[in-house]
C-alpha cells in the first residue's frame, strides 16, 4: 500500500513539474500553448471531427454537456430547423426518435460519413421510445408513440421464420420499410408493401434475383407500362415503331426485350419517351 501511495505521489509531482516547465517555457515572444483552453480541448479530444462539424473543433461545449456527455438537445440547437430533413418521407422519423449519437458518431476522422444509415440502431431507439412513453397520459408523448409505430412494429417480426429474409437481422425485420421508402417503390404496388420479403437494408438490389427467360410472356406480372401506353401515344407511335399494330398494353414481350426496356425487337434501342 505504501508503495502504491509513493508511486502516486511521484506521478503527481512529475506531472506538476512537467506542467510548470511547459507553462514557463517560451517560443519566441509567445507563451506555451498549454495555457490555452483550446489546446487543452485539443489534447482531450478522442479524434478529429467530421468535415461538417470541423468548425466546432475548439468548442467542446457546443455538443458536450459536462458530466452527461452529448445530449440530443445540443444537436437540436443547430438542426431543429432542417426542414429538408423533417419533411422528407425517408428521413422524417428524426422528429420522433429522441436521440442522435447512437447513429451519428463523431471523432472518427474528417473523412468519415456520419450520416451512414444504421437500421439496427433505429429499431433500438424506436423500441426505447415506445417503452419509455408506453404508460404516458401526455398527449404529446402519445403522439410520439403513434409516429414511431408508423415505421416500427412494437414487437418482434410476425413473419414466419422459414419465410424471413436471411439477409436481415431480427431487429431489421421489425421495420415497416414502406413507411420511409414507399416513394421508391418501382413495383407500382404490384408486390405489396412488404419490402423486407426480398430486399435488404445494405443494398436495394437482390443478388439472388434471376430474370425469367426472354421467351417469358408473363412480363405484366411484375412490370407496369408507362402512362403513355394508356394514351393515344401507344397507338400512334409505339405500335407503329415496333411494327405490332395489334399489340395490347399488357403484351410487353411482343415489342420489348430483357436487355433493356428501350431495346425494341427488330428496331434496336429506341428512346421515344
Amino acid at each position: 500500500m505504501k508503495l502504491s501511495w509513493a508511486t502516486l505521489v511521484a506521478l503527481i509531482v512529475l506531472a506538476t513539474l512537467s506542467f510548470v516547465a511547459y507553462y514557463t517555457s517560451y517560443h519566441g515572444d509567445e507563451s506555451s500553448s498549454l495555457t490555452s483552453v483550446t489546446e487543452w480541448q485539443r489534447m482531450a479530444s478522442p479524434g478529429e471531427l467530421s468535415k461538417a462539424h470541423s468548425f466546432l473543433s475548439h468548442n467542446c461545449n457546443a455538443c458536450h454537456t459536462p458530466v452527461k456527455g452529448v445530449e440530443a438537445v445540443n444537436c437540436i440547437a443547430c438542426h431543429a430547423n432542417n426542414e429538408s430533413l423533417l419533411k422528407r418521407q425517408p428521413t422524417s422519423f428524426h422528429a420522433n426518435i429522441g436521440s442522435c449519437v447512437e447513429c451519428h458518431t463523431e471523432h472518427q476522422g474528417s473523412k468519415t460519413r456520419i450520416t451512414h444509415m444504421d437500421h439496427n440502431a433505429l429499431v433500438s431507439l424506436g423500441l426505447q421510445q415506445i417503452q419509455f412513453f408506453s404508460n404516458s397520459d401526455d398527449e404529446e408523448e402519445r403522439l410520439i408513440i403513434e409516429q414511431v409505430t408508423l415505421f416500427l412494429e412494437q414487437n418482434e417480426s410476425k413473419k414466419p421464420t422459414l419465410l424471413a429474409n436471411p439477409h436481415l437481422s431480427t431487429q431489421e425485420l421489425t421495420l415497416r420499410c414502406a413507411s420511409c421508402h414507399q416513394n421508391k417503390d418501382k413495383h407500382f404496388k404490384l408486390f405489396g408493401d412488404d419490402c423486407s420479403a426480398c430486399h435488404e437494408t445494405a443494398h436495394w438490389s437482390i443478388p439472388e434475383f434471376r430474370h425469367p427467360s426472354p421467351r417469358s410472356m408473363d412480363c405484366a406480372q411484375c412490370h407496369q407500362a408507362p402512362p403513355s401506353h394508356y394514351m393515344e401515344h401507344f397507338h400512334m407511335i409505339s405500335k407503329v415503331v415496333a411494327g405490332k399494330p395489334h399489340a395490347r398494353v399488357d403484351q410487353c414481350f411482343l415489342c420489348h426485350q430483357t436487355t433493356l426496356w428501350t431495346d425494341i425487337k427488330g428496331v434496336g434501342f429506341y428512346k421515344h419517351h
